[in-house]
């Protein structure tokens, strides 16, 4: 009974003290501006979290970079590329990209413009914080900040950016540079699903015509320095339960992923664009292409920020369902997954919160 009992106290403290985090509606960086030395015991995660850290052994291991220049020059070089994208979806679940079009000072601008809203006054900013997840235009810290078994060192500008938002919707700081990023980013998604379809001996257009590129969404994540790195986190263990993610990150780094049970840092490469295949994807292709665990390790160096655009369609209530694509299924290959909408599937997910377990475990055909 006294157990029961401690336990309880505990819960119920830490609730408070999340709750009391939260209507602070400052975020992790208010602690930091606040001069904080010690990470508030929320953030602390256990320390089994933090294995498998990658070793000598991993440092072979390099995350494929694949040059999109040569897209348009001839079929060997399209083909060439096709294979690459091919085998990283297979293989490791991501991979980068450069020469993809979209312009180097347009990718710095768009990590400045979400360093200026970070740096704002906490007073300005908390016009846009809440927990309302049907809102189009949100900051918060922790999405999961009631449900997970610990807080990462985060905040969060997030936007739906298609369909479009009425320009005045966003934050000012950065509201036109994150219009004319969205336009580029949506050109390079028509793209990469063409690419990726061809990669599955699918039509160019295949992915596309499933909608896949239709929805993008924003996160722009600022991960302040931390008195405390070895006992947090940025991001907890997780995968992307959209179709793709094309992240762009400043030169800070943390980004890690994980491949044959050991982390591995993605170093940042100027120029560059990271994109993972997200869960919905992996069920499209019948676990063809791999939906990558990934996370993202705390710093004391100074404030990352980062861009990750997910490609979704869950927030557009539509009753298309998504299933193995019946072309890359076979008597020898038979359907892995139930067929769901993607509304669905965000639903579940945002229930399930992040347990360390895949969500597509409960869309698997027994």
């Amino acid at each position: 009974m006294e157990a029961a009992e401690q336990s309880h106290r505990s819960y119920s403290n830490r609730k408070n003290e999340l709750q009391a985090f939260d209507d602070t509606k400052a975020g992790v960086k208010g602690l930091v501006d606040a001069g904080v030395k010690k990470i508030p015991d929320i953030f602390i995660h256990p320390p089994d979290v933090f294995e498998n850290n990658s070793g000598d052994k991993c440092k072979d291991f390099c995350i494929p970079v694949i040059d999109l220049e040569g897209l348009d020059k001839d079929q060997e070089s399209h083909q060439e590329i096709v294979n690459k994208v091919r085998c990283a979806s297979e293989t490791f679940g991501v991979f980068q990209v450069v020469n993809h079009g979209i312009p180097v000072n347009v990718l710095e601008e768009m990590l400045h413009g979400v360093r200026r809203f970070f740096e704002q006054d906490t007073e300005v900013k908390k016009e846009f914080y809440t927990r309302d997840s049907t809102r189009k235009v949100v900051y918060y810290s922790n999405f999961y900040l009631f449900s997970a078994p610990a807080a990462d060192w985060r905040d969060t500008l997030y936007c739906v950016m298609a369909p479009p938002p009425q320009p005045e919707e966003l934050p000012a700081p950065c509201r036109d540079i994150q219009i004319e990023f969205s336009e580029q980013v949506m050109k390079l998604g028509i793209t990469l699903f063409g690419l990726l379809s061809e990669a599955l001996g699918l039509d160019i257009n295949h992915l596309e015509d499933m909608e896949c590129a239709k929805g993008l969404e924003l996160f722009c994540h600022c991960y302040p320095p931390c008195p405390q790195p070895e006992l947090t986190l940025g991001t907890t263990k997780h995968t992307d339960f959209h179709f793709l993610t094309v992240l762009l990150q400043d030169q800070i780094g943390g980004l890690q992923i994980l491949h044959q049970d050991h982390w591995i840092d993605v170093p940042p490469l100027p120029g560059t664009l990271i994109v993972n295949i997200g869960d919905l994807l992996q069920l499209l292709t019948n676990d063809r292409f791999k939906s990558v665990e990934h996370r993202v390790v705390a710093n004391k160096i100074g404030l990352r920020v980062s861009v990750a655009c997910f490609f979704s369609t869950g927030l557009m209530p539509s009753p298309k369902l998504y299933g193995p694509i019946k072309e890359l299924v076979s008597d020898d290959n038979p359907p892995k997954y139930r067929e769901t909408t993607a509304q669905e599937y965000l639903s579940y997910s945002y229930s399930k919160g992040l347990d360390g377990e895949s969500r597509l475990l409960h869309f698997r055909l027994k």
